[in-house]
């Protein structure tokens, strides 16, 4: 099913709601005339973005911003929490493989 080029942007709609009717990704792609990889990849970045909405981390746009651009005291708040949010998932994920380390080497000292 060939189309003209548009932005996967103006399918986001459509793919979401393809998606929670339980189509897989090859099925969504072959109905609106995307690849797998194209589908794949739109669903992945559209999930990073919703769960860095749902941490509280504001939406960083690339570039210099504009002269009138102000930080909201809310904006930052939220990406504080956004970055103790992943520092503690950091020193979970350390806490664990040290724990690990530490009962491998007890194993590995008794041989």
């Amino acid at each position: 099913m060939s189309r003209s080029y548009r932005h996967m942007q103006e399918y986001e709609k459509e793919i979401l709601e393809l998606k929670d009717k339980g189509l897989t990704k090859r099925e969504i792609g072959e109905r609106l005339g995307f690849s797998y990889d194209q589908i794949h990849n739109f669903i992945s970045r559209y999930n990073r973005k919703q769960r860095k909405i749902a941490a509280g981390a504001a939406l960083k746009r690339k570039g210099r911003p504009p002269k009138d651009y102000a930080v909201g005291e809310q904006d930052t708040v939220a990406e504080l929490k956004y970055i103790l949010a992943r520092k503690d998932a950091q020193i979970k994920r350390l806490e664990m493989e040290n724990e690990l380390m530490r009962d491998f080497l007890s194993e590995t000292e008794g041989m």
